[in-house]
């Protein structure tokens, strides 16, 4: 494992002890609305210092883009982008389905990747050119190449709605030609089971940077593909994102693509 890699590993263990340890004590969360249906609790906030804590006295001259303290550091080539705990409405209801995701970029460009699901102790990780790994075992995406064998993740609109109705025929059309599709709620957690082939595919709209740049970099890494709605590749610009085995992918984008708003920044 690469030795910037190990840090990020190390920062998300000590991030998953914070979020274990809260899990048992649920009735006792101060939860906050930052948005409609967009929830933040000091645990977010105490995990996600727990990273930065990690990855400062390692990289101190590395700059961080985080989801409850934004942007903080010197100006650097390097960017480690971190969602504390993704998935945080499913955590506050006793969902199991969360996850804390670390990525870093250098000159924009992804290089290491780390999502780690604290129920499951399961840990993807990927660097740039050396593959995605669950645990220590190497994963790919999977084989499957028809459309109507596959099983597709999505997240749901939640925060705005203003494309609600192009989401749910994009949903509509997909239900009648896939195998399934399933919603999860934690983004990051469904682009990494893209790379270990529970999923063949996923798309999802209005996302942020750290809900998917980690998974970005996984699937890539396992030869899958991803890009954002006009088939480019600045989803961490637009928040739109289609990705999945490269057949799957191949299907699925352009069904998306015929149900994209006109108004809607790919």
């Amino acid at each position: 494992m690469h030795a910037t890699l190990n840090i990020a590993v190390k920062a998300a263990r000590r991030a998953a002890t914070v979020i274990n340890r809260a899990s048992t004590q649920l009735d006792l969360l101060t939860v906050q609305s930052k948005s409609p249906n967009d929830f933040v609790t000091e645990v977010d906030r105490a995990a996600e210092q727990a990273i930065i804590e990690v990855l400062r006295d390692a990289f101190p001259g590395h700059g961080i883009l985080a989801e409850e303290s934004g942007e903080s550091g010197p100006e650097s080539e390097f960017t480690w982008i971190i969602d504390p705990l993704d998935g945080t409405t499913n955590f506050i209801h006793g969902l199991p389905q969360y996850a804390v995701s670390i990525a870093q970029t250098k000159n924009g460009v992804l290089e290491h990747a780390v999502v780690y699901d604290p129920n499951t102790n399961e840990m993807f990780t990927a660097s740039r050119g050396a593959g995605a790994f669950l645990n220590d075992r190497r994963i790919r995406v999977s084989r499957r190449t028809r459309l109507n064998e596959a099983l597709i993740g999505t997240g749901f609109p939640f925060r705005r709605f203003d494309h609600v109705d192009a989401y749910l025929a994009m949903f509509k059309e997909l239900t009648q030609k896939t195998a399934g599709i399933r919603r999860p709620g934690a983004a990051s957690l469904d682009l990494a089971y893209v790379a270990a082939g529970r999923f063949d595919g996923f798309w999802e709209m209005g996302l942020s940077p750290w809900d998917m740049a980690a998974g970005v970099l996984l699937i890539q890494e396992a030869g899958g593909l991803v890009s954002d709605l006009s088939g480019e590749a600045n989803y961490l610009t637009t928040g739109n994102l289609v990705a999945g085995t490269p057949k799957i992918f191949g299907q699925l984008l352009p069904i998306i693509q015929a149900w994209r708003p006109a108004n809607l920044q790919a």
